[in-house]
């Protein structure tokens, strides 16, 4: 039987499925992951309209704006095109009203009606393809311009369990909040060598803060961030200021190699390279979790740690990544050391989808906790 466009789109989003369930557990909608949900979208509703939008009230997850407010501006209007940036994807509508621009967050993700959620984070036993799902907050009702009034229309749902994500209206989506906030998109317009090591040497921060921080890099998370610094020979507790000329191009070339590479297999971890950090990084140690054993240029096996570094947990290889001593940059600009002194080295993006992490010291023999507010990253 052949498929017809819409029955398409559906095999495709099985086959992401498919490639999903093998690291559930391990990866959170970055940008990458963010990229294969926008070609989804794009492939069930592109020149198509939409012809009814439902609705979940949710005052935290609809920012700025009601959810009957939502599905009014969406109604009946026919989807041009599906644009995104960083962490954020959105939808160009035909006509003169707002665009809906949607934000994953920790736990957000697509479901279209008839298949299993498209999960970032690990699956519940019980997955259900029940509809409407459970922590729907909008279920758009996609049909071609020219279908017979009888034909189904393609149903494409927005979940959030954990409320951290978020919807919103921009009537220009690359010139408005959030995205007019972020920095740099890696894939879609990576800095000149120049620009980005005046940008990377003014800041004092760890450099894997740096790098998980949206306003500088956009859509970069944790585990892009730790390969990014695995490949460039960089310690994640090396402070901007004190990399040398020979790190700052290293890093500017795996931020844009790294990014590229992941995308070009639609971020498919079985077609990533053995030598990657990814492949050898998860379970923190444990047999059961590796799969084999990462090595060095020499032929020996690499010794990998985790520490934490900007609140996220980070992975390192001891032989390859050295923490330098902090000592004069070389080349440094005096326009970038006199860099104005309010600017933010951490600034996080608005709606961060990152919750504070834990920690728990004793004191006098009691337990305390204290919360440690991370940079807005992917996990």
């Amino acid at each position: 039987m052949q498929l017809n466009d819409d029955n398409a789109g559906v095999a495709w989003y099985g086959e992401c499925l498919l490639i999903f369930r093998k690291r559930l557990t391990k990866i959170a909608a970055g940008f990458i992951e963010v990229a294969r949900a926008a070609e989804l979208v794009r492939s069930l509703a592109e020149n198509k309209v939409i012809e009814h939008v439902e609705t979940s009230e949710d005052a935290i997850v609809f920012s700025g704006i009601s959810n009957s407010e939502f599905a009014d501006e969406l109604t009946g209007r026919t989807v041009k095109s599906v644009g995104r940036y960083g962490k954020v994807f959105y939808l160009e509508l035909d006509g003169d009203g707002r665009m809906p621009v949607l934000h994953f967050g920790m736990t957000g993700m697509l479901q279209v009606k008839g298949t299993l959620p498209l999960y970032y984070r690990a699956a519940p036993r019980k997955a259900s393809i029940d509809w409407p799902p459970r922590f729907m907050k909008f279920i758009l009702h996609i049909r071609a311009v020219d279908a017979p009034p009888d034909e189904h229309s393609t149903q494409i749902a927005f979940l959030d369990a954990r409320r951290l994500g978020r919807i919103r209206l921009c009537q220009t989506p690359l010139t408005e909040p959030p995205i007019s906030n972020m920095g740099f998109d890696p894939i879609l317009g990576m800095p000149d060598l120049e620009d980005f090591r005046k940008s990377v040497l003014k800041r004092t921060c760890p450099i894997k803060a740096l790098l998980l921080d949206q306003s500088f890099s956009a859509g970069v998370g944790n585990w892009v961030a730790d390969e990014i610094l695995y490949h460039a020979r960089v310690h994640p507790e090396q402070r901007c200021n004190t990399l040398t000329d020979e790190q700052t191009l290293a890093l500017h070339h795996q931020t844009s190699e790294v990014c590229r590479f992941a995308v070009s297999v639609n971020a498919d971890d079985s077609k990533f390279p053995e030598d990657w950090l990814f492949k050898h990084r998860w379970g923190k140690g444990k047999k059961s979790e590796r799969e084999s054993v990462l090595k060095l240029p020499s032929g020996q096996p690499a010794t990998i740690r985790w520490i934490t570094v900007g609140g996220r947990t980070s992975a390192y290889v001891v032989e390859l990544q050295h923490l330098r001593s902090p000592s004069k940059t070389a080349s440094l600009t005096e326009s970038i050391q006199q860099e104005d002194a309010a600017e933010s080295d951490l600034t996080p993006v608005s709606g961060s989808d990152t919750e504070p992490v834990v920690e728990t010291t004793k004191s006098r023999g009691k337990k305390v906790r204290r919360s440690v507010v991370p940079v807005q990253s992917e996990s």
